[in-house]
């Protein structure tokens, strides 16, 4: 067979060979052929001064057209598709964009096994030179013979046409011809019904959008082929009809929404200590990162311990804690101090054995907290593994982390703003996947000028370590602000408690002050006023 390589489609025309009115094909070297009655007509229309076209000598396995029997497909079905037969073969013929066969697919009937003839790397999709682009339907389907049956039983009536090397292949074939497919009105979407079909069938769709229906067949038919040899075909019509438009993941229609929006908000599970951070937080939520930041000895840690006590008396959540910045024994003690309202932690704290042992059963040996002994080992993905684990092994709801920075300081990166902002987007969807509470401790950046944080220095979201991923993956920020230099006990003992960021309400500003007594190791809410 010879292929005019450098010929142009220009029109369709008659064809006097079988009659048709605009099944014959003009091509600008004056060649013509007839995709109805495959005549062809090869007369070179160009002057003197033009190049002769190239041609190139394919070898083309030549059969007959009959109906393929075992699948229940007509003659006259294979006669429109052009699609021959041989004793063990079918040939299933291919165009390029301009309708001039460039290529075969010849597929052996015993072991369905295939091999290409032409030129494979300029066909468009199976049978998509017979149909006029700009309609109102086109189907797309997995396979030459799914084509066949498809087209059959919607009455030989709307265009079907088949992408060229299965599933895999999907996408890449259709953007190759995406102007032509998305001249039509509705893309019905028709592949198997298995997960490389239905992964396939998403693909397409994501290209076309709200114009793709996606059949979804029956429960015992795979494909189109299946109906047609089930006798199935009304069965096939019919989910062809109803084939749903494609919806992304992740869009609902608002008109959809009365019964949820209906559904009165129910107040969190688990409240904070003090009730000027509830009134503006409301509570904890799961799948919640929050971060707690202060400069550096201000109270972070205790304030951290408050919150877990709180959670420890009010709910029957288990809690986790890492704790990476003292040893296991100082946090132990330090949650059973507040049980006792003693600092039993510091040496000259005197204390019975009968309250030691009643700060104990009060706290820790509820079995209810989880303590993270580290031992000097903070790398990243080994504490990533303990929160997994903390949830998933233990029943732990929320977890507190504290701090961030020395689990930085240990890795061997050189930039530590990437490493905050690597770390804390594994933090954020960590929290997502295991829906818990998370609260974090950062440290902040030094100020510009005399004043450090541990003198009153105001705290900002700008002070956060790392390029700004704290404060964009974190729910809310709650930040702690004490001037530990004062002359004046009750400054030096007092913490200002704000939320810099606010996912939830919005609402930010200070919250309330915080008092640490000496004596039993406690801090006491002083509400602010207007509060």
């Amino acid at each position: 067979m010879s292929l005019h390589l450098a010929s142009r489609f220009i029109k369709h025309i008659p064809c006097e060979n079988c009659g048709s009115s605009d099944a014959n094909s003009l091509y600008d070297d004056g060649h013509t052929h007839c995709f109805k009655c495959d005549n062809r007509t090869y007369e070179n229309t160009l002057d003197d001064k033009e190049t002769p076209v190239q041609t190139l000598k394919i070898n083309k396995t030549e059969g007959s057209i009959k109906p393929i029997t075992d699948r229940k497909i007509t003659r006259s079905t294979c006669e429109f598709y052009k699609v021959e037969q041989t004793d063990d073969k079918h040939i299933y013929p291919y165009t390029d964009e301009s309708g001039r066969y460039v290529a075969s697919k010849v597929r052996s009937v015993p072991n369905k096994s295939f091999h290409v003839e032409g030129l494979w790397s300029q066909a468009v999709l199976f049978g998509q030179s017979l149909f006029t682009k700009g309609g109102k339907y086109i189907t797309l389907v997995e396979g030459e013979l799914d084509a066949l049956a498809a087209f059959q039983m919607l009455g030989s009536k709307w265009p079907v046409v088949s992408i060229r090397n299965g599933a895999k292949s999907a996408a890449k074939d259709c953007k190759a011809s995406y102007d032509w497919l998305n001249s039509f009105d509705t893309i019905v979407v028709c592949f198997d019904a298995d997960e490389p079909g239905k992964q396939a069938a998403e693909e397409v769709a994501e290209l076309f959008g709200s114009k793709v229906k996606v059949v979804k067949h029956l429960k015992d038919q795979k494909d189109a082929c299946d109906y047609l040899l089930n006798d199935k075909t009304a069965e096939f019509v019919s989910s062809w009809w109803s084939a749903e438009t494609y919806v992304p993941d992740g869009i609902v229609a608002a008109s959809s929404l009365w019964e949820l929006v209906s559904t009165p908000e129910l107040p969190a599970e688990a409240q904070y200590p003090f009730m000027g951070l509830n009134g503006l937080l409301y509570g904890f939520r799961p799948a919640e990162l929050i971060t707690v930041t202060a400069g550096s000895g201000l109270g972070k840690s205790q304030f951290l311990r408050e919150i877990l006590f709180h959670i420890l008396k009010t709910t029957d959540w288990n809690i986790g804690g890492l704790f990476l910045e003292e040893s296991i024994k100082k946090t132990a003690r330090s949650i059973m101090s507040l049980q006792a309202n003693k600092p039993l932690h510091l040496p000259d704290t005197k204390v019975s054995v009968e309250e030691l042992n009643d700060a104990f059963k009060q706290t820790l040996g509820k079995d209810r907290i989880f303590l993270f002994d580290h031992f000097g080992s903070t790398a990243s993905d080994k504490i990533i593994n303990r929160i997994r684990h903390l949830v998933k092994g233990l029943d732990c709801k929320i977890i507190f982390l504290d701090h961030l920075s020395i689990i930085i300081s240990g890795q061997d990166n050189n930039d530590e703003r990437k490493a905050i902002d690597s770390f804390m987007t594994e933090l954020r969807t960590l929290v997502q996947e295991l829906e818990i509470t998370l609260i974090v401790v950062s440290h902040l950046k030094r100020p510009n000028g005399n004043m450090g944080h541990e003198d009153g220095q105001a705290v900002s979201l700008s002070q956060l370590r790392g390029s700004g991923g704290i404060a964009q993956l974190s729910d809310a920020v709650i930040t702690l602000e004490r001037n530990s230099m004062s002359s004046d006990p009750n400054e030096r003992h007092t913490t200002k408690v704000a939320v810099a960021k606010n996912r939830y309400s919005g609402m930010t500003g200070p919250a309330c002050d915080l008092k640490y007594d000496t004596t039993t190791g406690r801090m006491t809410e002083i509400l602010l006023e207007g509060l």
